[in-house]
């Protein structure tokens, strides 16, 4: 969108902001409510890995009550270890306004023990943030800030249901990330029939995204 300076005449672009892809499982946060107010671009999918992908940056949303059960359950583990495939990654620690870091089931030095770990030797930032406005706001920070265009990036893990893998063999085509997955899945029954699908088609669902991705099904070897 493009605005005038009223005193100079002067056009002003209003900054550019990268497209927040936000799992599914998030949809009722107040993260994403917060997120609107500041008119930020918000698209839903099922995400393999992360609550959060902006800018090709994995990140992972844990409240302190959260983030202690899945200490607890050994859950977090697992997903650090799928989390810091991706390049650029970080853990958001959320709650710090209303809830004790060290109160609890888990020891106050078991828990910065951990804190530790997930820093050295997952080599994972963790941002501290008071609440969920707090959390939208450095969201909102990361999708304000320029972003040079790259290919999406795809996060190996282990892949537990047959949904899954197709998803992973959509996302490695070029500029197929999971938005535009989901937009497929929801199209077409099956590989096979998006194989056979004809460009204009996939225009129809995925717009220019659709040349280089019907150039590769008809490649010949």
């Amino acid at each position: 969108m493009t605005f005038f300076n009223i005193f100079s005449n002067k056009k002003i672009k209003e900054k550019e902001r990268a497209k927040i892809i936000v799992d599914n499982r998030e949809k009722n946060s107040l993260v994403i409510s917060e997120l609107i107010k500041r008119n930020q671009v918000v698209e839903f999918a099922q995400l393999p890995v992360a609550d959060y992908i902006i800018n090709n940056i994995a990140i992972e949303r844990k409240t302190i009550n959260d983030l202690k059960s899945s200490i607890i359950n050994k859950r977090i583990f697992s997903q650090l270890n799928e989390l810091k495939q991706y390049p650029n990654h970080l853990l958001i620690l959320e709650g710090l306004e209303n809830t004790g870091l060290y109160k609890g089931q888990i020891h106050e030095n078991a828990f910065r023990g951990f804190l530790l770990s997930v820093a050295l030797n997952f080599k994972t930032p963790i941002i501290y943030t008071l609440n969920e406005e707090d959390t939208a706001k450095y969201l909102s920070i990361l999708a304000t800030k320029k972003n040079k265009k790259t290919e999406p990036i795809r996060a190996s893990k282990t892949l537990s249901s047959d949904k899954e893998q197709l998803q992973f063999i959509l996302e490695g085509f070029p500029e197929i990330g999971p938005a535009t997955t989901n937009k497929l899945m929801k199209e077409f029954e099956n590989l096979k029939s998006i194989a056979n699908s004809s460009k204009e088609q996939l225009e129809k669902i995925i717009g220019k995204k659709a040349e280089k991705i019907y150039n590769l099904f008809n490649l010949k070897f």
